[in-house]
């Protein structure tokens, strides 16, 4: 999930140990399997070996779809997103953005958006999905997303007008 669902995502051995609280020898063989199988790709920076998701490789596409429903992401496009009106942009933030298993889903919509109607889909979209949804609402003159990336790791942005 860390480099499957934002693509953006890169990670090195020492920062996954950090991260997943597992061994580095258990993370550098699950790695490997992943390399080996084309589904990442790895850089030299230093001394430290940089991985990310190989968005070219055949089933990239498949498991990011697979992911998006496991996490409830397509439940969040199809019965809130797509009905709000309008939205010019919805990024994915917070944990799940870095690739991280979460009961939360952090959501920031630029657009002017009614407010009551957001809150009654989000409401529908978390029974159906069994994770919170939080979220921000900026104008399209307020939101600056360079704010936004310098609070996260880079946002995922899932929908564009």
């Amino acid at each position: 999930m860390k480099f499957f669902l934002n693509s953006q995502n890169t990670a090195y051995l020492r920062n996954l140990e950090e991260e997943f609280g597992e061994s580095t020898n258990a993370i550098r063989l699950e790695l490997n399997k992943f390399e080996k199988a084309g589904l990442l790709l790895s850089s030299s920076l230093g001394n430290k070996k940089i991985f990310k998701v190989n968005i070219s490789h055949l089933f990239f596409k498949d498991i990011q779809s697979m992911i998006m429903k496991v996490v409830g992401l397509d439940q969040i496009i199809d019965y809130v997103i797509k009905r709000l009106g309008d939205i010019e942009e919805v990024y994915l933030v917070g944990k799940f953005a870095r690739g991280l298993e979460s009961d939360i889903i952090d959501l920031v919509f630029v657009g002017k958006i009614d407010r009551n109607y957001l809150l009654e889909l989000v409401e529908k979209a978390e029974k159906k999905i069994k994770k919170k949804v939080r979220y921000v609402i900026f104008s399209p003159e307020e939101f600056d997303i360079k704010k936004i990336k310098e609070e996260n790791t880079e946002p995922l942005l899932l929908w564009c007008k």
